[in-house]
């Protein structure tokens, strides 16, 4: 059954910053060797196309999402993936790696089934690659095996991971690997991501490749395969076919202070009984009638691939709710994520279903801090498993004084492997 919620859905305020993004997810399933993403320039390479000539420098993050699918029972050869960073000038380049985590899917991160709503604290809590990378690096992690720094002689190359995607004891045969790491750099660097399969030793048995082979291939290779559908040109009408990214992306934060229009300082609470929403990662018709797609814009890209980064993979959301009670009376708030049912012909009303459709649409760890009812700090970490068309239980409730003003921040990282768009949603209802 379909259940409409006759509220009024705000685009989002504040915008994606500029940090570059080097985006790392076409093809997605990868089932020959080549190039998946090269920011090279293009000039004596075999395949200059395979090239997109974008230096990166300063701060910058990098995001890759590959799957390894054996094409037959028999082919059972261990894919790697491998993303090299090169220094073009005449200076050692150091990469600081501020934050960083990479989980296969078998055996770190499988797909388990998981409660709608749990405590994660412990950031123990994840199904899925992307749930899992994203759970680390909103607590500021870098996972054990990333170096702090890498130094880069001038006119070199080195490694910034060498990792595998085995497939050979696995039923059915198929593997997948999220990538997710927050860089900076003092000069200029050029990288790719490659995809290659496991070279063997005098003895038969597999082994990483070396650098100098992922260089070899990165001058001789063309790009990866088998090629994802292209995308839909924009505005165009029929279908549509987002496509999967491979470019580099602009925007790695989105902030934003969810105020009224009338003041910077403070965001009044819906009246007694009612809500209000803000959309998050809208895509395009995907945007509740607010007119907002906020997937963020590609500086480069092969032309097969996606016009933007649908669905903000990898990229945080860090919002502030200076919830203030006008009235008299004593309000209990709350804030909640929900996975209302995509649209974008239906302003001021959302849709769900009851019961939720089975398809999970989001899966990941939301963190809210704010002061309780008793007036302590609060960080909270939550895992959040929505299906289609769930409405959520709430992040955060709060019992509001009259003429009260109560912060509430809100910060997650959109997950690979979950579907937009989502709402924040923000419920008044009078306390007792």
């Amino acid at each position: 059954m379909t259940v409409v919620k006759p509220q009024e859905v705000r685009p989002l305020p504040g915008q994606l910053d500029n940090i570059l993004v080097f985006n790392s997810n076409s093809p997605e399933v990868v089932q020959t060797e080549g190039i998946l993403l090269s920011t090279f320039p293009g000039q004596g390479m075999a395949t200059s196309a395979a090239h997109l000539n974008q230096a990166l420098e300063g701060r910058f993050d990098v995001f890759a999402h590959h799957i390894a699918k054996a094409k037959s029972p028999e082919d059972l050869k261990t894919l790697y993936m491998g993303v090299v960073i090169h220094n073009p000038g005449s200076k050692t380049v150091r990469v600081n790696v501020l934050q960083a985590a990479s989980y296969l899917s078998q055996p770190d991160a499988p797909f388990i089934a998981l409660p709608s709503f749990m405590d994660n604290q412990l950031g123990t809590v994840f199904a899925g690659p992307g749930d899992r990378v994203t759970n680390d690096l909103l607590r500021g992690k870098r996972q054990r095996g990333w170096p702090a720094q890498i130094k880069i002689p001038a006119g070199e190359s080195r490694m910034l991971f060498n990792d595998s995607i085995p497939v050979k004891t696995l039923d059915p045969p198929i593997n997948g690997r999220s990538t997710l790491a927050r860089l900076r750099s003092n000069g200029p660097v050029y990288m790719a991501s490659l995809a290659m399969f496991a070279r063997t030793d005098a003895r038969g048995a597999e082994r990483a490749p070396t650098l100098a082979e992922w260089e070899q291939l990165l001058k001789d290779g063309s790009l990866a395969g088998p090629r994802d559908k292209a995308p839909t040109p924009p505005g165009q009408a029929g279908p549509l076919i987002y496509s999967r990214v491979a470019g580099v992306a602009r925007g790695s934060v989105w902030r934003a202070q969810l105020a009224d229009q009338s003041s910077d300082s403070r965001l009044t609470i819906p009246e007694t009984g009612k809500a209000f929403s803000y959309v998050l990662s809208s895509v395009a018709r995907g945007a509740f009638g607010t007119g907002q797609v906020q997937s963020a814009p590609m500086v480069v890209r092969y032309p097969d691939t996606a016009y933007a980064a649908h669905g903000n993979y990898g990229i945080q959301y860090s919002l502030s709710l200076p919830l203030y009670n006008p009235t008299a009376k004593p309000q209990e708030v709350s804030v909640k994520l929900q996975t209302a049912l995509k649209n974008d012909q239906r302003p001021g009303n959302l849709q769900f279903l009851e019961p939720a459709a089975k398809q999970v649409f989001f899966r990941g760890t939301v963190r809210t801090r704010y002061q309780d009812d008793q007036g302590r700090p609060q960080s909270r970490y939550v895992h959040l498993v929505q299906h289609r068309g769930e409405q959520s239980e709430a992040l955060v409730t709060l019992r509001m004084a009259p003429r009260n003003i109560r912060l509430v921040q809100v910060d997650f990282i959109y997950p690979p492997d979950a579907t937009p768009p989502q709402v924040l949603t923000i419920q008044t209802g009078e306390t007792p």
